[in-house]
This record gives C-alpha cells, sequence and structure tokens, in this order.
C-alpha cells in the first residue's frame, strides 16, 4: 500500500459533506482531519471502544460487524468509497457497537468530533447534510430487516445481484456482468445467510440458466428473467 502523502483539504472538498463549506470552514476541519491507512484484514476498532471523531472512506472497503458469544461473525456493514460511519455513536458519546475491519487495503480520513460540533454551531446547512447520510444509512437498514424477515434466501441473493447489476453497463437481452465486491463469506454473513446457503443458490440460478459464476465473476444473463425468478 502507497503511503504517499495525500491532500487533505483537496479530498474533503470533493466529498459531499463538505463540498459546500467555506474555504476558512473546511480548512478548520481540515486541521482536525487525519489520514488513516489500513491493510486487508486490518482492524481499525474493537467493539466497546470509544469514538473521539468519525471517518470517510477514500477508498477501499470497511466492514462493520460483531460476533456472538459462540464466535459466529454477523456483517452489519460494508462501506466502500466517499462513505462515511460513526457518526451517531460520535454524538452520543457511547462505545462502538461494532468492530471495523478492513476488508482490502484502505485510505480512511478521521475527522475530530470538536471541529465537526464546532461547524454544526457555525453551519446549519452542515448538520442537515450529516441527519440526511445518517437517515439514509438508517432507512437502508430498516429495508435489510425487512428484507430478512420478508423475503427467503433466494430472493436475498437475487435482490443483491440485481443491486449489483444497477451500477454495471447493460447488453443487448438485460446482460450485465458484475464483480462481487468482496468474499462469498462477507456477502452471506451480510445477507444473514450461511456460506454454505449462498453456494447452493449461486449453483441453483446457474443451473437455471440465469447467471454464470467464475469466482468473484458473476454473469447475470437477463436481469428480467432473475427479477422474476422465485
Amino acid at each position: 500500500m502507497t503511503t504517499d502523502k495525500i491532500d487533505i483539504p483537496g479530498l474533503l472538498s470533493r466529498m459531499p459533506l463538505f463540498g459546500a463549506l467555506a474555504p476558512e470552514d473546511l480548512a478548520q476541519i481540515a486541521a482536525a482531519t487525519r489520514e488513516k491507512r489500513l491493510q486487508k484484514g486490518e482492524r481499525l476498532f474493537q467493539r466497546g471502544e470509544h469514538p473521539k471523531g468519525f471517518f470517510l472512506v477514500v477508498w477501499g472497503q470497511i466492514k462493520l460487524a460483531f460476533t456472538s458469544a459462540q464466535g459466529n461473525e454477523k456483517v452489519v456493514e460494508i462501506l466502500g468509497p466517499l462513505q462515511s460511519f460513526g457518526e451517531a455513536v460520535m454524538f452520543l458519546d457511547q462505545p462502538y457497537p461494532v468492530l471495523g475491519e478492513a476488508l482490502a487495503d484502505t485510505l480512511l480520513l478521521h475527522i475530530g468530533s470538536a471541529a465537526v460540533f464546532e461547524q454544526i454551531e457555525q453551519d446549519p446547512r452542515f448538520a442537515r447534510k450529516l441527519l440526511a447520510g445518517m437517515s439514509i444509512r438508517l432507512h437502508s437498514m430498516v429495508r435489510d430487516v425487512e428484507s430478512y424477515a420478508l423475503r427467503s434466501s433466494t430472493q436475498r441473493v437475487i435482490g443483491y445481484l440485481l443491486q449489483l447489476a444497477e451500477s454495471a453497463p447493460c447488453a443487448p437481452g438485460g446482460r450485465h456482468e458484475v464483480e462481487l465486491p468482496t468474499s462469498k463469506q462477507v456477502i452471506a454473513s451480510r445477507l444473514s445467510l450461511t456460506p454454505e446457503t449462498l453456494s447452493r443458490i449461486f449453483h441453483e440460478l446457474s443451473d437455471a440458466g440465469l447467471i454464470s459464476v467464475q469466482g468473484k465473476h458473476i454473469v447475470i444473463h437477463d436481469a428480467a428473467r432473475l427479477s422474476d425468478h422465485d
């Protein structure tokens, strides 16, 4: 992983959360921001640690997860470039309820809480953007809970593949080629499935001629047919 010095003010200015800040306000935020580089598999924080700010992902991937008393891991969220996390526990001044770990070599920006609180007092628009970001993630989590409760295992996998397909070019006939963003084990945990169940569903969808799987590369032959599959 490269260790070249990064332009923190420049990176912050390209983030939606900070894009509308005046130069002097951006400079204050940048002064309280530190870069954090993680290698794949490296832990960012443990469950129970106290936050001192929140994080923005510049590049790479972070998983948020917790482990059961039996040692099983449940992935709560997978975060990628331009996504933030840790705002809620920062405001509550509560310890992290999950652990954070890099799924790939990752560059993060850590924004100190004191600078955030000062900016909120100065600029209500900044507070609204923070609230909007947290609301979007809360809405996503509610949808996840609804999906786990009301949809079958197969429907969850299909929904996940169609979500990946939304950001992939569509070839004639509704064909999409997508790359799984992380390991099948992590994806299975994110979908509240066992790895064996995820593999079985991939095989079933392949046997039905709906997808082709080669490692992390998946071809969705017809997104409409896949969406209609039950």
